[in-house]
């Protein structure tokens, strides 16, 4: 496991200084309906262009419904080549249920 975990406070801070990219990998309707600033939906429709394009040097969080998937995803993304990247604990369920920001 070459990828963090990160707490939502830790993902709170990181999402405000705004130089970390936030990657939802829910289901299209999830994302539409609401999530974190900014986040960017991948899914298997656009993750080979995300994947040719991002800057794989710049630190990637990803996070999912509960925090289980999206280590998975963590551990791809750094099998791809990416050099900081973590999964967020808990996932878009902790961090709603704690009344942090989100947009749709």
């Amino acid at each position: 496991m070459n990828f963090k975990i990160i707490d939502i406070n830790d993902a709170k801070v990181k999402l405000e200084s705004g130089n970390t990219v936030f990657i939802d990998i829910r289901d299209e309707a999830s994302y539409t309906t609401s999530h974190l600033p900014g986040a960017k939906m991948i899914n298997d429709s656009n993750l080979q262009e995300y994947l040719s394009t991002a800057d794989k040097a710049q630190e990637h969080i990803i996070y999912c419904y509960h925090g289980n998937s999206s280590k998975s995803a963590a551990s791809f993304f750094v099998e791809s080549g990416f050099e900081d990247v973590a999964s967020m604990a808990g996932g878009f369920g902790e961090w709603s249920s704690r009344g942090e920001k989100t947009e749709s």
